[in-house]
């Protein structure tokens, strides 16, 4: 296989560039997608934007070019400490004209050792037995993309909340595990975006699954729990003060409302919160779910096994003005939906707000 330049690159993408369906001036465009750019080990994913021959890479560069967001919350992506991953990323998307110079990301919770046999498996050190699974330290961390400055001075990581902590919470960890156990599988961030309004703060997370455990059900009460934390830190119940002035909540909280395995109470509690709306964003697919409750045309994301399901979320506060909303989840015959199968599970959520 030859080597794909950075004008190949841009040559690939020019279509999907001219396609894509841009925001009025006056709105914002913000998304979240759980775009599979985790790999099985370290470098692995620098490598293969570096390389720039990777299927799935490229299917994910020209997925971005087609969603044209104006910041983006990309999961599943893996950090380095160097940020060279996000920067090769951004170098790729800029030579096609999408151009995001402000990028951020903290080290993730996932991959970090707790130094607990978590699991039970006899051993230490296992993926399950770090604060998220992780293969590697910052395996599947969380990342921003935007076109606006973002104020990294003033971001504000709360990663390290302690699961026992959560007033109400379902942990039931014995106390030397509780005692360094954090709540957040991957990250809970407060970020703020500069606008000409005043700081727009997109609060980001990435739940874990509520399954691959055992009747314990530890996964699915900590998925509860993850959801719980926003609602009660909106709330101001938690000893971290909510931001000053609108916020966007995104990410992949992993539990469908309606369908699939786990505590759905957790979810709904936060989709009915009065300090959010849910603009409900749909997809354009013409599919059908049978024994599944939920529209399908609300999910986010298709498993072979599970069929589709809503895990992905763009949650803007009370009083931002939505001018749209959506699943960038496209009828059969459109184009560009094989670059998004073949990118990830997972299809990007994106909703418009009116800059305040």
């Amino acid at each position: 296989m030859t080597r794909t330049t950075i004008s190949d690159l841009a040559r690939l993408l020019a279509p999907v560039l001219l396609a894509a369906t841009p925001t009025c001036a006056d709105t914002l465009r913000i998304a979240t997608w759980n775009a599979g750019l985790d790999r099985s080990g370290p470098g692995l994913l620098v490598r293969d934007l570096a390389e720039g021959t990777d299927p799935q890479t490229l299917a994910v560069l020209r997925v971005l070019a087609a969603l044209d967001a104006d910041v983006i919350l990309l999961t599943a992506v893996d950090y380095d400490r160097g940020g060279v991953a996000l920067e090769l990323l951004a170098d790729r998307l800029a030579a096609a004209g999408l151009d995001y110079p402000h990028r951020f990301a903290f080290r993730p919770n996932t991959g970090m050792q707790t130094g607990f046999d978590v699991d039970g498996n006899g051993r230490r050190g296992d993926p399950r037995d770090a604060q998220g699974f992780g293969l590697f330290s910052g395996n599947g961390g969380m990342a921003i993309l935007s076109r606006l400055p973002l104020d990294e001075a003033g971001a504000r990581d709360f990663s390290g909340f302690l699961w026992r902590d959560l007033p109400g919470g379902l942990g039931s960890d014995p106390p030397d595990l509780a005692a360094v156990q954090r709540l957040a599988t991957t990250g809970f961030w407060d970020v703020p975006l500069l606008t000409e309004g005043g700081p727009l703060h997109l609060l980001a997370w990435h739940a874990t699954p509520p399954v691959f455990d055992g009747p314990e059900d530890r996964n699915g009460r900590r998925n509860h729990d993850e959801a719980a934390f926003w609602r009660l830190f909106l709330d101001g119940a938690l000893p971290i003060p909510p931001p000053e002035g609108p916020f966007v909540l995104l990410g992949d909280g992993n539990l469908d409302p309606a369908d699939g395995d786990g505590l759905r109470d957790g979810i709904a509690a936060l989709l009915s919160h009065p300090g959010v709306q849910d603009p409900a964003p749909m997809g354009g697919q013409d599919r059908s779910d049978p024994g599944q409750i939920g529209d399908p045309r609300l999910d986010t994301v298709l498993y072979p096994d599970l069929g589709g399901l809503r895990l992905d979320y763009v949650l803007p506060s009370t009083g931002l003005e939505v001018a749209g909303a959506g699943v960038l989840w496209p009828a059969e015959a459109d184009p560009l939906l094989p670059d998004l199968r073949a990118a990830s599970h997972h299809f990007p959520v994106w909703v418009d707000v009116t800059l305040p």
